[in-house]
Formats: structure tokens, C-alpha cells, sequence
């Protein structure tokens, strides 16, 4: 690993696991150090300021105490609620997941209509539409509040969860269908959704009318990064890597190690608590 840039990823949670897998697969010569917050969750309950000062700890300690070179903020609700707060506390460049999304969204989109699911919280701060508007396209959003917990239930690919996602994705259309838009992109804008992808994607193909491409912004962040830290971390062609991770958690590390190879698709190894204060 000698030379290899070091990558800071926070998250409230175990879902910005997604986004790590898909910046692993990107740049695995990199070191990552992984931080969820899992003691202050959810953050969606809480004020912009509490969230900025949360999320400011833990970039600071991910640059001062681990050398983390770049940030990604795998949280969509610090990255839109806290991003600018974040890029004061540190000196390094920090990646938020919305922006990417919506960059990814405007180049699939052929009718510049895109729906978003989402959290609550996130769909409450109109980020993503707002991220979406400044690329140019018309963007509904979606809360979808029961879909996190099924998904750290285990329950990915359970006729519940199926039939909550027809639900949601149902009345999604018919809101749409009422303002006259003709989506054709659906925007998955919470890190545990990429776990149910296949579920969506099939209930999707469902529906008669207009086919939708469906964004992974777990995807679409890995990509920008890519490109924001100038490929480093990536292999030669033909090289092999062994990708360095450390994850840390501020509660609950036996959960955190249970749950997070669901999310990372491989095991997390070894949890250190960390200690963030109140």
C-alpha cells in the first residue's frame, strides 16, 4: 500500500457501506477508513446544526487522526444538510452523494424528468431537487420511510418489502402522472437502496408506459470520485490489489460487524469503537 492515497468515508449509519464497496471496486489500491455514527443516528431527527457539528467531528477525525487525504460523505442527509460545513471544518477535498446523483441523472435522462427516493429527512431538505434543477431537469421526490428498516432487517428480497416497494413506487407514478411529467429516471437517493435494487428494478418493469433507468448513487459517487481524486488508487491493468479497510463505529460495533458485509458485500473484519462525545 506504499503510496496509496488514504480515503476518509463517513456515514450516520451502515449504509454509506454501499458507497464504499463501489469506491473499493473503483480504487483498490487505496486505504479506506470508514466512520459511522451509529451512536447519534438518525440524524434525520435532528436540527441542520446539530447534523453539521456531527458531521464536522467526524471528517475531523478521519483527516487530524487517521490522514485521510479525501472525504467522501456517504450520509445524503449530511450531505444535505452539512456538506459546506464539512468542507470548513477540513482542508481536503470532500465529496458529497447528491450532486453525483443528480450529474448521473442528467446524463440518463432523455425527457429531463427524474423521480427520487428517498429517506424523510433527505426529501425534506428538497436537495435532491434542488441538485437536480441546477443540472437542468424537473425532479419529484419520494420518501419512502420503511424501506431502511427492511433492509437492515435482511429482508432484501422479501415478498414484504416487494410489496411495500409496489406501494411506493405506485403512488410515485400516479403524483407524477398528476403534474404531467414523463419520468424516465429514477434516482435512488438513500445509501441502503442499492441493496434492493433488484426488487425496485423488477417492480419498475412492471408498470406499463415509459421504461426507467434507475441510479445507483452509491455508483455514481464512486464515479465522481474517481475522477475528483484524479484516479488515484487504481490498479494497472492486469495489477492485483488488496484493498486496506478500517471501520469505525461510535455504538453498537458488534451490530456494525453483523450488518456491514451485508452492505459491503464482504466481511468488515474488526470494529473499533470511537468516541465521538455527546
Amino acid at each position: 500500500m506504499k503510496n496509496a492515497p488514504t480515503i476518509g468515508v463517513f456515514d450516520s449509519g451502515f449504509g454509506g457501506l454501499t458507497v464504499l464497496r463501489a469506491l473499493t471496486e473503483r480504487m483498490p489500491r487505496a486505504r479506506f477508513v470508514f466512520v459511522g455514527d451509529t451512536a447519534r443516528l438518525p440524524y434525520g431527527s435532528k436540527s441542520r446544526r446539530t447534523v453539521a457539528r456531527y458531521a464536522a467531528e467526524s471528517a475531523q477525525f478521519l483527516v487530524r487522526e487517521q490522514g485521510a487525504q479525501f472525504l467522501v460523505i456517504a450520509c445524503n442527509t449530511a450531505s444535505a444538510l452539512a456538506l459546506d460545513a464539512i468542507k470548513d471544518a477540513v482542508s481536503v477535498p470532500v465529496l458529497g452523494v447528491i450532486e453525483p446523483g443528480a450529474q448521473a441523472a442528467r446524463a440518463a435522462s432523455q425527457t429531463g424528468d427524474v423521480l427520487v427516493m428517498a429517506t424523510d429527512a433527505t426529501v425534506q431538505s428538497h436537495a435532491y431537487a434542488a441538485a437536480c434543477g441546477a443540472q437542468g431537469l424537473r425532479a419529484m421526490e419520494k420518501a419512502c420511510p420503511l424501506l431502511v428498516p427492511l433492509v437492515e432487517e435482511g429482508w432484501t428480497e422479501h415478498a414484504v418489502t416487494e410489496e411495500v416497494v409496489r406501494i411506493y413506487v405506485n403512488e410515485m407514478r400516479a403524483e407524477a402522472q398528476a403534474r404531467g411529467m414523463d419520468a424516465d429516471t429514477l434516482v435512488l437517493g438513500c445509501t441502503h437502496y442499492p441493496l434492493l435494487r433488484p426488487v425496485i428494478e423488477r417492480v419498475l418493469a412492471e408498470g406499463a408506459g415509459r421504461a426507467m433507468r434507475v441510479i445507483d448513487s452509491a455508483e455514481s459517487t464512486a464515479e465522481a470520485a474517481v475522477r475528483l481524486f484524479d484516479g488515484q488508487g487504481r490498479t494497472r491493468e492486469g495489477a492485483v490489489a488488496q484493498t486496506e479497510i478500517r471501520c469505525f463505529a461510535t455504538d453498537s460495533v458488534e451490530k456494525f460487524e453483523r450488518l456491514g458485509s451485508k452492505f459491503l458485500g464482504r466481511p468488515v473484519g474488526k470494529v473499533d469503537l470511537l468516541d465521538l462525545g455527546g
